[in-house]
């Protein structure tokens, strides 16, 4: 599972709201939905056209703005928010989002979900240019970038300093006048447009966050887009020719909430379809099918429904105990798996069991999970990965940096299953994962990131290549590979 990773540089979510006129408790309300995408810390800025209010703090969203106040003191008709899991930079207050920049010739504040691949070199570039940095985080480059930019008009500014970027990012940028959402070129992370009732317009990382303030989705931003919105409507613009739709994998495996709609695919059903394909590659006779609470039900319920192995609840998840891949420490992460989940005797007792999971990356919850199963009476615990091996790192926005924290790219599935000490391990295959994530209603398949599986990256690594190149040889060499 996911979780298991030392940390992730995923799971930030955005979220900008424009003439509504309780924008900030609107933000508040879909920021909530967002919660699954980071818990480290969260913020709120508004604007009232003259005046800009900010409040932030670490924890979670309710924990923030617990006080009442705090949310009754961000006045204005436009808000825009974070959620934040440790995006690239330490853990402190200063690198919680959204970043405010007192522009004099435009002041505008941005949220940023993604991880630059190019932001050591830009961050020694600005530095020359006589940047003054207020945080250690890659997502206020894009501002400074801005700020020391010379044309006249602020959307050239952002123009040209967004030709600068690379890696997977999505931007919402509030000033005074409007509002702007980004797709990096390829379209690695999720960003949507929809409008409310009052005709307010919102950015978000995902349709549930619609949802969740009664909004309409209207379209997702294609890659390279840049939506402007002010009070006249949106309009849509490019700041660099798309380079094909490149959405990353894992949103629909594991990070997005199962019923947000991505890029026309619905979520849920995708991870059906994914458990549904891994029970047709990889059957095996059992008693009962359960999933790994909660981002594995819906695969589980897919291989049940294929198999004809009847689906049930032989794991409870403590809800109250936050989900341990966002907590920022492995102690605290592994301290989370054991408080969080129990195993409901009555259904695995005496049983040969298909246990479902989303992932594995490190082992250690997957070897937990399988000796609380013993421990309850399983007869045979059988391991079903509803998405392929991960073997390679991700420099888009997942904190999955190097090879040697994958267990995937040093050991193989027969390594792994002994590991984890299950009687048997299988994995959905690459080319299965693609056909189960091609499910839209015209039946066209979506450019999926497939780089943790098959190390197809779908750009350059730039300030990343070294090191990449550096531990995959370090690798090769203990596994005896000439």
């Amino acid at each position: 599972m996911l979780h298991e990773i030392k940390s992730l540089n995923e799971e930030c979510g955005i979220f900008g709201i424009l003439n509504a006129k309780d924008a900030a408790e609107n933000a508040y309300l879909g920021m909530h939905s967002l919660q699954h995408r980071g818990q480290e810390g969260a913020g709120i800025i508004s604007f009232d056209g003259n005046k800009v209010y900010a409040h932030k703090g670490q924890g979670l969203l309710s924990t923030v703005f617990k006080n009442q106040n705090n949310l009754d003191k961000l006045t204005g008709n436009s808000a825009i928010g974070h959620i934040r899991y440790a995006t690239a930079g330490s853990c402190g207050l200063q690198n919680i989002q959204p970043f405010f920049f007192n522009d004099p010739r435009m002041p505008f504040a941005i949220s940023h979900n993604g991880n630059l691949t190019n932001a050591e070199t830009l961050r020694k570039d600005l530095s020359k240019n006589g940047a003054h940095f207020q945080a250690d985080s890659d997502s206020e480059l894009l501002g400074l970038l801005v700020m020391l930019d010379n044309h006249d008009k602020f959307i050239d500014r952002l123009k040209t300093s967004l030709k600068k970027l690379r890696g997977g990012f999505a931007f919402i940028i509030m000033t005074a006048k409007g509002m702007i959402g980004i797709a990096d070129p390829h379209g690695l992370r999720p960003i949507v447009l929809g409008q409310n009732k009052d005709g307010s317009y919102i950015l978000c990382s995902e349709t549930c966050a619609l949802d969740q303030i009664g909004a309409k989705y209207i379209r997702d931003l294609q890659p390279g887009e840049m939506i402007t919105i002010n009070n006249n409507g949106y309009t849509i613009n490019h700041f660099t020719k798309s380079q094909g739709l490149t959405v990353c994998s894992l949103e629909y495996i594991y990070f997005a909430r199962a019923d947000s709609i991505i890029h026309g695919v619905s979520v849920h059903e995708a991870r059906k379809k994914m458990g549904a394909t891994i029970a047709q590659e990889h059957p095996v006779k059992a008693d009962v099918v359960l999933g790994v609470p909660n981002s594995s039900l819906d695969a589980a319920i897919g291989y049940a429904q294929a198999s004809g192995i009847p689906f049930d609840m032989g794991m409870i998840k403590n809800q109250y105990v936050a989900r341990t891949f966002i907590e920022p420490t492995q102690d605290k992460r592994e301290r989370g798996v054991s408080m969080k989940l129990a195993a409901v005797k009555s259904v695995v007792q005496g049983k040969d069991i298909i246990l479902v999971d989303d992932s594995i990356v490190r082992g250690t919850t997957s070897k937990y999970i399988v000796k609380l199963l013993q421990a309850a009476g399983a007869k045979s615990i059988h391991v079903r990965i509803a998405s392929p091996v991960i073997k390679y790192p991700c420099f888009y926005g997942v904190d999955i940096e190097s090879k040697a924290e994958l267990i995937g790219a040093n050991k193989t599935v027969e390594e792994i299953r002994e590991s984890i000490g299950a009687d048997s391990l299988a994995y959905l295959s690459i080319p299965g994962m693609i056909k189960s994530i091609n499910i839209d209603s015209d039946n066209q398949y979506h450019g999926l990131c497939t780089a943790y599986f098959d190390g197809k990256y779908p750009t350059k690594l730039y300030d990343y290549q070294d090191k990449y190149d550096a531990e995959t040889k370090q690798i090769e060499q203990s596994k005896g590979v000439k």
